[in-house]
């Protein structure tokens, strides 16, 4: 809002310019071109949490996932031993209640107490991924 004494300066209006390379699309082609746009903006944030973890960002999704930072440590540092850090601490735990069709809880106490770690290290390194 200009204050008293300043000129209102119009601005051209060129939408209809701006807009000429997208005005033959249909609603189902921008809706599609729209999303594909998003995706070319999202994917090196996701190619960069795929890729960059840390043991605290992991300790911190198994808190999330209700685990204590004692059991979350624990955890975590079992996953490092075994190179499956990378994979996500929680898409561990995640991955083998799925196996075993237990609860989540279930599964990282499992790991807590040292079973289930062979049966997940060989699912991971069969070439499974994220």
């Amino acid at each position: 809002m200009p204050t008293k004494g300043e000129k209102v300066v119009q601005r051209d209006d060129d939408f209809r310019k701006r807009r000429g390379h997208l005005a033959h699309l249909s609603e189902d082609e921008l809706y599609q071109r729209f999303w594909q746009l998003a995706e070319q903006v999202v994917e090196p944030m996701a190619i960069l949490a795929r890729t960059h973890t840390s043991p605290s960002i992991e300790r911190s999704v198994l808190l999330r996932m209700g685990f204590s930072s004692i059991e979350a440590r624990e955890i975590v540092e079992g996953c490092l031993k075994r190179g499956l850090l990378g994979k996500g601490a929680g898409h561990v735990v995640w991955r083998l209640a799925q196996m075993e069709g237990i609860t989540i809880r279930e599964a990282g106490l499992q790991l807590l107490t040292g079973n289930g770690w062979d049966r997940i290290t060989a699912f991971f390194q069969g070439g499974a991924s994220r």
